[in-house]
């Protein structure tokens, strides 16, 4: 009985994936849960595990760009066992065997398809050194495109040549490095200790993976500067995945070490140096600025400004904020007041909500709101879904619990896509005004700035205020300056009165 194995669902807005490498081969036994594949979109990398124990039969080719629910492969059960039992047997007398063939064979080691809409990649980093003997399926060096850092590992066991160098941008398909196999990567078989040929089998049935990290574990571990080695997998034959790269500490530098790097001499910069240094832009910041550079030039992007008197909030947050805590267990902060006014002026406005898609306006009846995140490395921005349906208290709770993840990294690709509106607080780091850019696809974007006392006019009388600027950055295709304005006026209005927050009015 053979088990059609499918394209998952890898996301709210991902549609396609590409089949960028099969780890297992064609006629391969496998065990259930067992890495098969890897699946590369245009956000991320995936594992394709087997559903079942079984043999291998692969549908989709390398390089394929396959729909979501599509058959990648079939696992059929039986008849695999005793396959993989008889090379076990015969093991010892296989390996005893001299080579049939001595001569040596120059495999070039290219750069494989990451994704539909990616067409370079730089090559960030080598793992391996040049000359050195690598095994098949082993990481030879890191690959990064605008969206992700990709693993580019041997084809087969060998010495490794390099071709290009750390730093080159690579077109998909380019020549990375050769691996010269036969007689060169024999040698060093010749030299591995006698115990290891007692015992081939024991290293024959050791997964490749033992010791790898998947993709997102190995992104994890490079962010926390842990080496792979230190560390032992807990997955499928061994491979280390993301729970256990999680887990995995940094391991504190050795006395001996710390002694003589405070004995080290300081070498201090001339006094009048101009000096400078060079950062390579990571492929988040790249993606950053290409998708900042393009909203600027494909919307009619507009902004418009109001002030909010805060008085009437502040007040509320400072009677109520120590049993809000008590009660909800989270801190009664100005973001869920500006999200919840948000929500309910788009019911007024529901342009404002609204996105292009081609040559048709998208109108959506849920609010998922994006709150911009300033994280170690880059601007990310979270969705609070359906914003409309949460109390003051879920919308803190979310905003606590999307913040967190992204200072720690740890936010996937279904919390950072599919958002409708965005709200981004530059007040935080002492903005008193600016004009947000859009998040692409959505067609506006509300921007909080910083409380300041200033005196204002209220009932024929001066009095001191804290007053917030706030900004409206909008896609004049979609929403009219008479929408733009009214809404900015409405959550003005909603911020100084909240009792019309819980009305409804």
């Amino acid at each position: 009985m053979s088990l059609e194995i499918k394209v998952p669902p890898v996301g709210e807005s991902i549609s396609e994936v590409t089949l960028s490498r099969w780890i297992k081969k064609d006629g391969d036994h496998v065990e259930m849960d067992e890495v098969i594949a890897e699946l590369e979109s245009d956000k991320a990398t995936f594992e394709l595990t087997a559903e079942k124990a079984g043999t291998l039969k692969t549908i989709a080719q390398e390089g394929d760009t396959l729909e979501i629910g599509a058959v990648v492969c079939t696992v059929e059960e039986g008849g695999s066992s005793s396959a993989s039992a008889a090379p076990q047997a015969d093991g010892m007398s296989a390996s005893a065997a001299p080579s049939s063939s001595a001569e040596t064979k120059t495999v070039e080691v290219k750069v494989p398809p990451v994704g539909e809409s990616i067409t370079e990649v730089t090559l960030s980093k080598w793992l391996k050194p040049e000359g050195s003997v690598v095994a098949m399926d082993e990481q030879i060096a890191e690959l990064e495109s605008d969206k992700a850092t990709f693993e580019l590992t041997a084809e087969v066991a060998g010495v490794l040549k390099y071709v290009a160098s750390e730093g080159d941008t690579l077109e998909i398909g380019s020549v990375v490095c050769s691996i010269e196999s036969g007689a060169s990567a024999a040698a060093p078989a010749k030299e591995a200790p006698a115990a290891s040929e007692a015992k081939p089998s024991v290293q024959s049935d050791r997964s490749y993976a033992a010791g790898t990290p998947s993709p997102s574990a190995a992104k994890i571990l490079a962010e926390k500067g842990v080496n792979a080695s230190s560390i032992s997998g807990t997955g499928v034959g061994g491979r280390i995945t993301k729970d256990d790269a999680v887990k995995a500490e940094v391991k504190k530098a050795e006395p001996a070490k710390s002694e003589s790097a405070k004995t080290a001499p300081v070498q201090a910069a001339a006094p009048g140096a101009r000096n400078e240094r060079r950062e390579k832009m990571s492929g988040l910041r790249k993606t950053i600025a290409k998708r900042l550079v393009t909203v600027k030039n494909e919307t009619a992007m507009l902004t418009t400004f109001n002030e909010v008197d805060m008085k009437p909030i502040m007040d509320i947050r400072a009677k109520y904020k120590d049993k809000f805590k008590e009660t909800h267990g989270v801190g009664l902060g100005f973001m869920s007041f500006f999200t919840k006014a948000v929500c309910e002026a788009m019911k007024s406005f529901p342009a404002v909500n609204a996105r292009i898609e081609n040559e048709e306006i998208v109108y959506s009846d849920f609010v998922d709101v994006s709150i911009a995140v300033s994280a170690p490395k880059g601007l990310v921005v979270p969705v609070i879904r359906n914003a409309e349906q949460l109390s003051l208290a879920g919308i803190e709770s979310a905003v606590v619990a999307l913040a967190g993840k992204a200072r720690d990294n740890k936010l996937t690709i279904e919390e950072m896509t599919g958002g409708t509106f965005t709200i981004t607080n530059g007040g935080v780091f002492g903005s008193m005004m600016s004009t947000p850019i859009i998040n692409a696809p959505q067609s506006a974007i509300l921007g909080m700035h910083n409380i300041v006392e200033r005196p204002v006019a209220i009932a024929g009388q001066v009095v001191i205020r804290p007053m917030m600027y706030i900004a409206l950055s909008y896609d004049h295709r979609i929403i009219d300056g008479r929408e733009s304005v009214g809404f900015l006026v409405k959550v003005k209005q909603l911020l100084e009165d909240p009792t019309r927050l819980l009305l409804g009015v």
